[in-house]
């Protein structure tokens, strides 16, 4: 767990402190211009070359790539780190059209383990030689130690006016967009093995990448990963597209082939890690003056059998692993739906500009189930959130998958007009104002929105379910919010008994038997 916790910290503070304005040149004048960073000799490419070469890595046994001068790396901290400037003039560009220019993340105490970094193009790649003069270093700087060929930490792809960056591969197999409002916020990573368990996680590492695109077309990455435990050749297909109002959507065709090294009981397809602290459905842990504060509010699953399901995030007393067993699921991820400024009132960070995240499997994925790991925290530096697709049965030594899926980086996510959404959850005092509250007892309000609402009032016999575990129903209502078009409230009290257990509740609203609502579940800690 704590490699996670310190990677947020350590990507949070160099991406922010690499941050610099870039121009450039073509790739073609990239590998002949002087000025431009220094190329490797020629190679043949494919994906089925790289391919070939995860299969051939995953059966020899695993050798970690080496650190060379990690003594000198160690002295490259984060107030050291944000001294180095990746210089103007050596930019390089992925593509033949300008539109993807690259700029490369030096190495430090947090990235030790090379990353190789080569450019694509016609079949053919060459590498991108880590040299000195890429970067603008103060005199007697512990970089200006390292040797010429080192490699690099990762890579970013700037916007098109060079003045801010929207992906990043940067840490093990780490990767996020700024989104759509331009603001960075939970990661993806390439895989997870062993999350959650009580054994060490193990983190796989992209150790090379190839870079290349098309004119007109998507950005392609292709990316060679590796870990005790397993090998993988990686495509991702990029496309980011802005509309009128000035909103990006960043759309990733993913496929990961993968070949297991040694048997891995936990594997993690789609990962992400994210950050929540606490929300409007747990201010008693509020210990900060802001509302709210986390990078996504709530899980959202659409299932193999269609149904949708909204789980709003906790920041629970003791580490919680939830599994939504499914088949063939239809899509998850983890979303920022509360949009209001007021709800958060950070104008440094700006957490209702976080992305939400979506994953859209391209092919039957079989038996498993979504896992979402919730680890406590009494801080906002922490990814204390993981979600991805365990996949059911162990990969065992030896034998190969592969996964395609579409990874959307987004506002929202679609959304059937006939279901209405969950859009906030609050928790309080049970039994009624001006009376005696009753002891133990916790009310639950969740509001819902949507069209599926029209023309219903409160009379035509919309009906509240709601399945608890455990514990006893108290008072349960709903009702439409009063001026507030579109939007429904679902009221009840909940009796527990034994205070020391988490209780999970389902819940939604229907009519004439039919949903209304997506099914709203909850964790509820009644001893917290």
């Amino acid at each position: 767990m704590t490699l996670r916790l310190t990677r947020r910290q350590l990507m949070r503070a160099m991406l922010a402190g690499a941050a610099a304005s870039l121009s450039g040149v073509a790739e073609r004048r990239a590998w002949a211009d002087p000025a431009s960073p220094r190329l490797g000799p020629v190679q043949p490419f494919s994906f089925d070359w790289l391919t070939d070469r995860a299969a051939a890595s995953a059966r020899a046994p695993y050798a970690p790539a080496p650190i060379v001068m990690g003594d000198t790396l160690e002295l490259i901290d984060y107030d050291a780190y944000q001294k180095i400037r990746f210089r103007r003039d050596r930019t390089v560009f992925a593509d033949r059209d300008r539109r993807y220019p690259v700029q490369l993340f030096h190495m430090g105490k947090g990235f030790k383990e090379p990353v190789h970094i080569h450019l694509v193009s016609n079949g053919e790649a060459r590498e991108v030689l880590s040299t000195p003069d890429l970067f603008d270093t103060p005199s007697e700087h512990p970089a200006r130690r390292l040797p010429e060929g080192l490699g690099f930490a990762g890579f970013r792809v700037m916007a098109k006016n060079l003045n801010t960056d929207w992906l990043a591969f940067l840490g093990a197999s780490y990767f996020r967009t700024s989104g759509p409002f331009d603001q960075y916020g939970l990661s993806a990573r390439g895989l997870a093995i062993d999350t959650g368990l009580p054994t060490p996680e193990e983190f796989p590492r992209f150790s090379e990448f190839y870079l290349s695109a098309r004119p007109r077309g998507p950005l392609v990455i292709h990316a060679l990963l590796d870990s005790p435990s397993v090998s993988g050749a990686y495509r991702f297909g990029i496309d980011r597209q802005t509309n009128a109002n000035g909103v990006h959507r960043t759309v990733m065709e993913i496929e990961a082939r993968l070949f297991a090294r040694r048997d891995i009981t936990r594997l993690g397809i789609a990962p992400f890690s994210s950050m929540f602290w606490y929300g409007e459905g747990s201010r008693k842990q509020a210990a900060d003056w802001r509302p709210e504060i986390h990078d996504s509010d709530g899980l959202a699953l659409h299932l193999g059998n269609g149904e949708r399901v909204w789980r709003p995030l906790n920041n629970p007393p003791t580490v919680m692993t939830n599994a939504f067993a499914d088949r063939d699921p239809k899509g998850f991820g983890l979303l920022q739906r509360d949009r209001n400024f007021g709800h958060y009132l950070d104008d440094g960070v700006f957490y209702e500009r976080r992305a939400s995240t979506w994953v859209e499997p391209l092919d039957p994925w079989g038996d498993g189930a979504v896992h979402l790991l919730e680890i406590p925290t009494d801080d906002e530096i922490h990814d204390n959130i993981a979600a991805y697709w365990c996949p059911s049965g162990v990969f065992q030594a030896g034998e190969s998958r592969t996964y395609r899926y579409r990874l959307s980086w987004l506002d929202e996510i679609a959304f059937p007009e006939s279901l209405a959404r969950a859009v906030g959850t609050w928790t309080g005092l049970g039994g009624r104002p001006g009376q005696k509250r009753p002891e133990g007892v916790r009310k639950f309000v969740i509001d819902f929105e949507g069209t599926a609402f029209n023309g219903l009032t409160r009379d035509d016999g919309v009906e509240l379910v709601v399945t608890p575990s455990r514990g006893t129903l108290g008072i349960a209502y709903n009702h439409p919010v009063v001026g507030q078009r579109g939007r429904w409230r679902a009221v009840f009290d909940l009796d527990v008994d034994d205070r020391t257990k988490p209780v999970d509740i389902r819940a939604y609203l229907r009519h004439k038997g039919k949903p209304l609502t997506e099914t709203w579940i909850s964790q509820f800690f009644a001893g917290k």
